[in-house]
């Protein structure tokens, strides 16, 4: 740009004509405000200064033109603003210079009419007046220099009349000189102005290319592409940045992009961490790469992912930013669920496993660095199985809901309380000051669970068991006092349930006792150091053996005998119970073969071999394998089979009873003794269990009751009943006073060697007796 075209002397190219124009005007119409103002209060203080002086219709004509020029400049102005600088023309640029060199011209009116000779304070003050108006005039006209040209030219000249003739060449050698240092700084902004107008047009040119490029990119994927100016602000707005962003590319053009991530916290300056790193990398001028962070769109958080590079010119000098922006939110959301899931408990929503480890790990490093205390409890379901078992899983789940509500009711801001899997929870407490506080917790959190449920319509009734360690006493380490909870918590369990019990040292000892004899039994099965003992099952009016019960025993060759009611539950708890069961059954009817054809084996079945679908091939392989016909085998289960979901125990019943094999329901009463577990399968034989056999000795009325309610439905159905633990002839009488057909205890034979049992059959089987 010529520095003619800048004065509107010169016709400037028609592409860039407006743009010119606009440039100009806007550049001296934003401080038209600042004008006005600064105007007003010269004329008021030249008013001040000389009215006492100056005949008052110079002052006033003076005044006159003054604000008559300033009122036009200052209407053109608001006329352009409002019409938004649409229509402008070179003769708008010529007007306005024409406005201020006659506002010069007035000013250099001032300096040859209002100062009087012999007050220099006049001379000093409109001078400093007129000074102060070059100085602005060069500012506010920098882009316009022909009004910058034309005021400076005009109201200098008062310098020479003003100076030349009172005080010499010197103060006029001054005042020439800050005239001319102003006019050459005023031409040089004009041409700064020219070179930054045409460096603009031509990076706008760029800038179109760019954005057709842009657009395409954008219109052929899911990604945006963004850019900003050396000032860290947006521009070059791509349509789709600003319709993600819910405004239109005008309304982001030239706003800070940290302004535009930072939304509603951009006037606190609560800046998000990601954030903040990406700020300091725009600062830094630094590359960028997969940024996450969160921007708020519309009340609504999303994720958004920018990468980016620094720009630069030709020169090396820089130009802003320009990178890739993604909306990441799903991949965001799906990797919070996943990190949800891995630790909280999908069910209760309560901290899983890992959380609770990492919450007592982080107590832990309080008890070392405060020298405090801690607490774990391990909290175990009572009753919850048979409830899931035989409602069904549904109803169990919406329980585990209601007790982790409880649970989180419970826990106070010193608690954690978490989901460690199935029907055991746990809590993490800090800062523990003494064991009566744990104590005093653990029962208000049974109190709480054992209170009654209201699920699907069902009135549920469940219990708690606790068992609790406290650091550093019981363990340092989160396995050791995870250990020793869990633990105490299957003490609590072992003493019946509903009770607390706290960590102690021969807990372990027993825990570690039991694992030595679940590694000797696994030894046992492949060593052969089981055997099977039978004893005799005897017709209740003639004593005659009518089969016998085999029973399990286990002689360690360094332990010794060791009793079947220790390591059973090891059998059970190790899943070494099918195993050790299938192998029962075959030697057994194994061993049947040697005795009369008419007596029968009884053998006990787990509810795991029942669960099992193999169990019925395995019957009828014991069977083919030992020739013994399926009527001379009975198999006896307890009520704990049915308590199971599904009907899978049932079915397989039904399979064996239609094979010829003969059931027998074991201690019946001592259960939940359902009388629809006997019309839903088909039992031989009920047995009664020892403990109502000694009441009723003892003459215990509802003992007596329960005996002839057995026996008289037993009787009703069909089947036969087994007094067991009988041992004493005033027993025996009893039982066949109340009608038992059988019966089986220590009066009649204890369990015993198959060679023992064996013998019993050389004579008549009536002698049989113990």
């Amino acid at each position: 740009m010529s520095l003619l075209m800048l004065t509107g002397l010169a016709v400037a190219p028609p592409a860039s004509a407006d743009l010119l124009y606009r440039r100009q005007l806007w550049s001296t119409d934003r401080l038209h405000m600042l004008q006005l103002v600064l105007n007003i209060f010269v004329i008021v203080f030249v008013w001040n200064v000389f009215v006492a002086t100056t005949r008052l219709p110079i002052l006033i004509g003076w005044t006159a033109a003054a604000v008559g020029l300033m009122a036009l400049s200052f209407r053109l102005s608001r006329k352009r603003i409002g019409r938004d600088y649409a229509g402008l023309e070179r003769r708008d640029i010529i007007v306005h210079g024409a406005i201020h060199i006659a506002q010069g011209l007035v000013w250099a009116a001032a300096t040859f009419t209002l100062p009087q000779t012999g007050h220099p304070e006049q001379v000093i003050a409109l001078w400093t007046l007129t000074s102060c108006l070059m100085a602005g005039a060069a500012v506010a006209f920098s882009a316009l220099p022909l009004a910058a040209i034309g005021f400076l030219v005009t109201a200098g000249t008062s310098g020479f009349w003003l100076f030349e003739r009172e005080y010499g060449p010197n103060l006029l050698a001054l005042a020439t000189s800050y005239a001319l240092v102003l006019l050459i700084a005023s031409l040089k902004h004009a041409r700064a102005f020219g070179s930054h107008l045409r460096t603009s047009s031509e990076l706008a040119e760029k800038s179109e290319v760019v954005s057709l490029l842009l657009r395409e990119f954008e219109d052929s994927g899911a990604d945006w592409l963004w850019q900003t100016d050396s000032a860290r602000r947006i521009n070059g707005v791509s349509p789709r940045f600003a319709a993600i962003l819910g405004v239109s590319p005008e309304e982001l053009e030239g706003k800070p992009l940290v302004q535009i991530l930072a939304g509603k916290d951009w006037d606190s300056g609560n800046f998000t961490p990601e954030l903040r790193a990406l700020a300091e990398r725009l600062k830094r001028r630094e590359s960028f790469s997969n940024i996450v962070m969160p921007v708020e769109i519309g009340g609504a958080i999303r994720w958004w992912e920018l990468s980016a590079s620094p720009r630069v010119d030709d020169n090396g000098s820089f130009l802003g930013f320009r990178g890739v922006g993604s909306d990441v939110t799903q991949q965001r959301q799906s990797s919070d669920k996943i990190a949800q899931l891995a630790r909280f408990d999908a069910l209760t929503n309560l901290p899983n496993r890992l959380q609770l480890s990492e919450a007592l790990s982080a107590a832990l490093e309080g008890v070392t660095k405060w020298n405090s205390r801690c607490a774990f409890l391990m909290i175990d379901l009572d009753r919850f199985k048979a409830i899931n078992d035989t409602l069904g899983h549904q109803v169990g789940d919406k329980l585990l809901e209601q007790v982790a509500l409880r649970l989180m009711k419970a826990c106070g801001p010193g608690e954690t309380c978490g989901r460690i899997g199935g029907d055991e929870f746990a809590i993490v407490m800090r800062d523990v000051t003494d064991t009566y506080r744990i104590e005093q917790f653990a029962l208000r959190v049974i109190e709480y669970l054992s209170r009654p449920y209201e699920v699907d319509q069902h009135t549920l009734y469940i219990g708690a068991s606790i068992g609790s360690a406290i650091a550093p006493r019981d363990g340092r380490t989160t396995e050791t006092l995870i250990r020793s909870a869990d633990l105490a918590m299957y003490r609590a369990k072992d003493e019946g349930g509903g009770v607390h019990c706290q960590y102690e040292p021969r807990l372990h000892i027993h825990a570690e006792e039991r694992r030595t004899l679940e590694i000797a039994l696994r030894e046992a099965l492949e060593k052969d150091q089981l055997h099977v003992v039978y004893q005799p099952v005897v017709n209740a009016v003639s004593g005659a053996i009518e089969g016998f019960e085999s029973l399990v025993r286990w002689t360690h060759p360094e332990m010794g005998a060791i009793s079947p009611a220790k390591f059973i539950p090891v059998a059970e708890d190790a899943r070494l119970i099918a195993p050790i069961g299938e192998w029962v059954l075959r030697t057994a009817c194994a061993e049947a073969m040697n005795w009369p054809h008419d007596v029968r084996i009884a053998v006990n079945v787990s509810a795991e071999q029942l669960h099992n679908g193999q169990f019925v091939a395995c019957v009828v392989s014991a069977l083919a394998q030992s020739g013994l016909p399926p009527h001379r085998l009975e198999l006896e289960v307890t009520e704990s089979v049915f308590m199971r979901e599904g009907t899978t125990a049932t079915e397989v019943l039904e399979q064996l009873l239609a094979l010829g094999v003969r059931l027998s329901l074991d201690d019946f009463g001592t259960g939940y003794s359902s009388l629809g577990y006997l019309s839903r399968t088909r039992f031989n034989t009920i047995k009664i269990d020892r403990s109502f056999v000694v009441s009723a000795a003892r003459n215990v009325p509802e003992s007596l009751a329960i005996i002839r309610a057995v026996v008289a439905l037993a009787n009703s159905l069909g089947m036969a009943t087994t007094a067991e633990g009988v041992e004493t002839q005033a027993e025996v009488e009893m039982v066949n006073t109340l009608g038992c057909t059988k019966i089986q205890g220590f009066y009649f034979g204890r369990p015993m060697p198959a060679n023992e049992a064996l013998l019993l059959f050389r004579g008549d089987r009536t002698s049989a007796v113990a």
